[in-house]
């Protein structure tokens, strides 16, 4: 099944974004095939100031291990995350 997770960056933190950012970017590449999309949420002026995440996990409780093993999240970059339950409806597959 998969999941939308949403994390919102904690306000004046984007250094502490760009110095884990290279940890969080190989994290997710040991979940390549669990990604359906991924990316940085912006900002009006166009900055990251969190991240959106759909991806392909078997259950609830593998998408929060998932989250809380991100370096970001370890970092406590985030003031919030959510997980969200999601079917894709278009484009059809």
């Amino acid at each position: 099944m998969a999941f939308v997770i949403t994390c919102t960056d904690k306000p004046d933190h984007r250094d502490l974004r760009a110095a884990t950012r290279e940890a969080h970017l190989a994290y997710l590449d040991g979940f390549a095939d669990s990604i359906i999309v991924a990316g940085p949420s912006l900002d009006h002026e166009g900055q990251p100031n969190g991240s959106i995440l759909v991806m392909r996990f078997d259950d609830e409780a593998q998408a929060e291990a998932f989250c809380a093993g991100d370096p970001y999240a370890k970092a406590g970059l985030f003031s919030n995350t959510s997980i969200v339950r999601w079917r894709q409806t278009l484009p059809k597959e």
